[in-house]
């Protein structure tokens, strides 16, 4: 391996490492606040349970104790009616409040928390409960401004699959109307704002907000990729900050609107878009010991202005997804909802919605366990890039033939005055052996391409989720065989044993290539070993929270590495022949005398010329 090629090596490196600490926020110590977070929650509770004045919609849980608390004499206040009542299909169930008329909570059937599937409990996944949940539109009458979520709608129909809520307003109605549907994850939604004359229709905007449950194994990992995305006329797809607070106010209209948290998600999509007047988006997050920090993973507010038909009962009608983060369910929509899965940008991207995942999809469609899947594709990938890693070992072999004249190169011209000069030569060596310095880095360009694709691939899969393997539980996330019960700065609370066994490995392939490194020679370079071993050690710590099929991902793909690289040498590569090779092509090519300098050699000469003329001039 030469300084070129291991250069490249360091460099895809330093820029996984640099991509994972980019990625990668501390993680917090949630089991030493926890206690903390109960007593604020305890707190909160009490202090509900006193103030009867703001009991707007109690939870259906505690609604049998807030009956027993007692009403002081001076209140005449009474609380608003709040109905809860439920409708399923075989996606999921949902739980409409007539309060606002709005749905408060949502479960998808065929999934599950990770604390109920580390548990073996068949209860399906809550995305948000009541509380968590608001959509209230809100419009002018005079001066006055009204909210539907201080309205009480009445269920006009008994329907299993179609809900209409209706409020009496003035001469009119409000009608709000949810159509579900089986074997989708959409609901038709459609609101209308029938007879009211008296209101200004142009500027009705629908707030929403969610505050998603926590249904992960790692909170943190959670929400280091959940965040509002949306589709932008002429601007396209965007996201707010995944790491901080964020918003934004829209200069065009918006064609859709997602929440978006790591393997699930909630898409709002208008029929006509919303309008860029007072539509804006909101990302916040939770200070550190409030109740929802532990429970929740942030919170998304929207003010979406709509596009009403009048033509129509002043209608808005929409298509609601709550669902999979999943690629081929996300895509069958055909409105580019796909685009919120971070499957990396341009190249990488493209690497892998159409190469990694249609192979990986093949081999889980044959039967096969994630596990063995995973180390089919990297059987694959690394196959496919065997004849780059076969271009660079035999590049790193002549390299190292060529070493002694390289050196007796360098002490031949030591003065940087000769630099030019000895440049020249060293391109006639190379020349003339049929070696090349890049023909060692290229190749490792040709693969950080698909490194770096790999590397967002297995965190943004939905196959992994709660998909287990040998040790890990959940390959979407860490795999853990030790909890420390505190947590190591940089490190975490728990050893992570794919990932020290990929960097294991890592040290192995290093040490099996370390003869061949090159060590500078200029002085102040740093020493191209220590970085070698160095890059493992770091691995450790940055790996060490990261999904665990990632991990098993690339210690397989090294142990592969080793493999080929050991084959090629014992079985492919003779030094000694090649070796003879080279020396016969230097033999050849000085008895036929110097060839027509290419045009890359005549600057260098000129500059060499000039480089002179400049010396003898500074001399006189």
């Amino acid at each position: 391996m030469d300084r070129n090629t291991l250069t490249g090596l360091v460099l895809i490196g330093l820029l996984l490492t640099v991509f994972t600490i980019i990625n990668k926020p501390s993680e917090a110590e949630l089991k030493a606040k926890q206690e903390k977070v109960e007593k604020a929650k305890l707190a909160k509770t009490k202090a509900s349970l006193k103030d009867t004045l703001s009991l707007v919609s109690p939870d259906r849980d505690v609604v049998d104790s807030l009956q027993e608390v007692p009403v002081q004499k001076n209140i005449t206040k009474t609380l608003i009616k709040d109905s809860v009542f439920s409708r399923s299909t075989d996606k999921f169930r949902i739980d409409f409040s007539t309060k606002g008329g709005q749905i408060s909570a949502m479960y998808l059937n065929d999934y599950r928390s990770y604390v109920d599937y580390n548990k073996d409990v068949k209860s399906a996944l809550c995305l948000f409960k009541k509380g968590d949940h608001l959509t209230s539109y809100s419009f002018y009458d005079g001066d006055k401004r009204i909210q539907t979520k201080d309205l009480d709608f009445r269920l006009k129909n008994e329907s299993k699959s179609t809900v209409v809520l209706e409020a009496p307003y003035k001469s009119g109605v409000i009608r709000q109307t949810y159509k579900l549907k089986e074997n989708s994850y959409n609901i038709d939604y459609q609101v209308a704002f029938v007879n009211l004359n008296e209101i200004s229709k142009d500027n009705i905007q629908l707030n929403w907000k969610t505050s998603f449950l926590r249904t992960e194994k790692l909170l943190s990992e959670q929400r280091r990729v959940s965040t509002i995305c949306f589709d932008e006329q002429e601007e396209g797809f965007d996201y707010l900050s995944e790491t901080s607070e964020d918003d934004k106010s829209f200069e065009n209209e918006v064609n859709w609107i997602a929440y978006k948290q790591s393997y699930f998600s909630s898409f709002l999509k208008p029929k006509s878009p919303f309008q860029k007047k007072g539509t804006a988006i909101k990302v916040s997050l939770y200070e550190e010991g409030k109740a929802k920090d532990s429970t929740h993973i942030k919170d998304f507010s929207s003010n979406l202005t709509l596009s009403l038909d009048k033509n129509s009962n002043n209608t808005a009608s929409f298509s609601w997804y709550f669902g999979p983060n999943d690629y081929e369910v996300l895509n069958g929509y055909d409105s580019e909802y796909d685009n919120i899965l971070n499957f990396g940008w341009g190249l990488f991207r493209w690497i892998n919605i159409y190469a990694v995942q249609p192979v990986f999809n093949f081999l889980l469609s044959l039967g096969l366990g994630l596990g063995l899947a995973i180390f089919l594709l990297t059987f694959l990938i690394k196959l496919a890039l065997m004849p780059v890693q076969w271009k660079m070992f035999v590049s790193s072999v002549k390299m190292r033939i060529l070493k002694p004249k390289t050196e007796a190169l360098n002490a031949k011209y030591p003065n940087k005055d000769d630099a030019m000069k000895k440049q020249m030569e060293m391109m006639n060596l190379y020349k003339q052996s049929g070696a090349s310095p890049l023909s060692g880095c290229l190749p490792m360009l040709i693969q950080m391409p698909i490194l770096l694709a790999v590397f967002r691939f297995f965190p943004a899969s939905f196959n992994l989720r709660q998909q287990s393997f040998l040790w890990a539980d959940d390959l979407s996330s860490y795999d853990s065989i030790f909890d420390f019960g505190f947590s190591i700065p940089l490190y975490g609370d728990h050893i992570s044993l794919f990932t020290l066994m990929m960097s294991a490995t890592t040290v192995a392939y290093t040490f099996m290539n370390s003869g061949n490194v090159q060590q500078p020679t200029q002085p102040g370079m740093p020493n191209m070993k220590v970085l070698m071993y160095l890059l493992p050690i770091m691995m450790i710590f940055f790996f060490n929270n990261y999904a665990s099929g990632l991990s098993y991902y690339y210690f397989v793909s090294t142990l592969f590495s080793i493999l080929i690289m050991f084959m090629i040498k014992k079985f492919f590569v003779d030094e000694e022949k090649l070796k003879l090779k080279m020396e016969n092509m230097a033999t050849s090519a000085a008895a036929a005398g110097p060839k027509k300098k290419s045009r890359f050699q005549e600057r260098l000469e000129e500059m060499q010329k000039k480089q002179q003329e400049a010396l003898k001039n500074k001399n006189k």
